[in-house]
């Protein structure tokens, strides 16, 4: 049967299958993808020493991470000496002196957070085509875009007050005891709001990227699976489509992209600092003032190392999770 017809078959695996897809799709991809930033940060502390309290953005091709200097102790991941002369001359240099390991510096804490946010965002992805293709028919051409509208804003919702929490967490060493007492003492003076500080800029620069990212896969796939005269996409085709379409979302996102980096960091440096938050700290504003001082050009700073990380990381997630969808689904035909 046409997989792109009607009835019964049209949810091919359970919410469960879709799951377990996204979730096995978000490990193998932040294991492919963090032995680049881990070197990337080496190779910025090497040059620029990142001073005790002092935050720099760590991803592990899932979601970008804000993280603090550690004051005292051993000397972390970052901080370890290297004398690298580029970034192949890195990643060999780390794994004959540091062990193969340290490629993956810094990543389990930050799994806690992106790994549920994936799977979240992938199978509400899934469930919602699912359901806007049942009500409205399966040729309609926007269904990916509302469909990825909704599931990233509930993603980042979701995730964003936690991430914030393990922000904290990572900077101060709080027990559990404490973080209550910290959480607990924010919604006090500041409101519930609060906890979703910094939220606006990553809705504004994740929920384009995602309405782009899934119209332009879905329209790819399609195109590619009738080039190649199949029904359904092998996992090459998967992956070119999620290679192509994350890099056009990318470009696209970028000015946003640096605005939240920007943000992220200046909000964090306030509040390390106990200096009381400019009022004007608004993603316009920061776009304005990064325009005024860096021109047009300056909005999208870093557009090749973002290029580097978000085609492969797009291409290995959904590749991966195509591929577990389409076995859960042969299982499921088995057992029929």
């Amino acid at each position: 049967m046409d997989p792109e017809t009607g009835g019964p078959e049209i949810i091919k695996v359970t919410p469960l299958q879709q799951m377990l897809a996204s979730c096995t799709g978000a490990i193998l991809t932040s294991l492919i993808v963090t032995p680049l930033d881990v070197v990337k940060i080496r190779l910025q502390a090497q040059n620029n020493p990142f001073p005790k309290g002092k935050c720099f953005v760590y991803s592990n091709g899932l979601m970008d991470h804000l993280c603090v200097c550690e004051e005292g102790g051993n000397k972390p991941w970052y901080k370890k000496p290297g004398n690298f002369q580029g970034t192949l001359d890195a990643f060999l240099k780390i794994i004959r002196n540091e062990g193969i390991k340290s490629l993956w510096s810094g990543l389990p804490p930050t799994l806690v957070m992106a790994v549920p946010a994936t799977v979240i965002y992938f199978t509400c992805y899934d469930q919602l085509t699912a359901l806007l293709r049942s009500k409205l028919g399966e040729d309609e051409t926007r269904i990916p875009i509302v469909a990825g509208i909704v599931a990233r804003f509930g993603a980042v919702t979701v995730i964003s007050p936690l991430e914030l929490i393990r922000t904290k967490m990572q900077s101060k060493k709080f027990s559990y005891k404490e973080l209550h007492r910290f959480v607990s003492k924010k919604v006090s003076e500041d409101g519930w709001i609060s906890l979703w500080r910094g939220w606006a800029s990553t809705v504004l620069r994740d929920v384009p990227f995602s309405a782009m990212y899934w119209y332009n896969y879905e329209v790819l796939k399609k195109w590619l699976c009738e080039k190649s005269g199949l029904y359904e996409p092998t996992f090459m085709i998967s992956f070119t489509s999620g290679a192509l379409s994350g890099s056009f979302a990318a470009v696209a996102t970028l000015p946003f992209d640096v605005v939240k980096t920007q943000k992220q960091t200046q909000l964090w440096t306030y509040e390390s600092h106990k200096m009381s938050m400019p009022l004007r700290m608004s993603t316009w504003v920061i776009m304005k003032n990064i325009v005024a001082k860096n021109g047009f050009s300056g909005l999208f700073t870093g557009l090749i190392p973002r290029l580097i990380k978000i085609a492969p990381a797009c291409a290995i997630m959904i590749s991966t999770y195509e591929f577990g969808k389409a076995f859960f689904q042969k299982q499921n035909v088995r057992r029929q």
